[in-house]
């Protein structure tokens, strides 16, 4: 069984996300989307709420199982089965940061592989933080993430 984990803040989960997610699903026999939770970094959803966000957004998909992370993502891949780490480039800049976590996660455990997917380029530009940015503007994030998050931007930012 090939099984596939996606480690992310998800802070929010974007449309760009969700097309490696939907993408990364017909890869794996079973996909984990992990909502890590990181004391050190300061998010705009709670973990349970990243986690029902996500959860609203991947419930057609029958082989994604969303879960919590407060682990090594590689010691984490191994307590579910998990054999590959997904992960979702836009930009060259991606790519240098993503070769070293891959490389650095190797060393730590060869068992678990990464796998790179390219967004699509309409998503290439597109980041959790740029559409935080914009709804702390007032902005209508509609163009960028699923509709249940335009929901939960708008009561989140006190948007009309």
């Amino acid at each position: 069984m090939r099984i596939g984990f996606y480690p992310g803040s998800f802070d929010p989960i974007t449309l760009g996300h969700l097309d490696i997610i939907t993408r990364g699903a017909k890869l794996f026999d079973k996909l984990y989307i992990a909502v890590s939770y990181n004391p050190n970094k300061r998010t705009t959803f709670t973990t349970e709420e990243r986690i029902d966000l996500v959860k609203e957004c991947v419930s057609d998909l029958d082989n994604v199982e969303v879960i919590e992370s407060q682990k090594l993502t590689v010691n984490h891949c191994l307590e579910v089965g998990a054999t590959h780490i997904l992960r979702g480039l836009r930009a060259v800049t991606d790519y240098d940061y993503e070769f070293q976590m891959t490389n650095f996660n190797h060393e730590i455990n060869d068992q678990v592989d990464t796998v790179f997917l390219m967004t699509q380029g309409k998503y290439s530009f597109l980041s959790s933080s740029s559409v935080r940015e914009l709804a702390g503007f007032k902005g209508d994030v509609s163009p960028f993430v699923p509709e249940n998050v335009v929901k939960a931007i708008n009561k989140k930012f006190n948007i009309k």
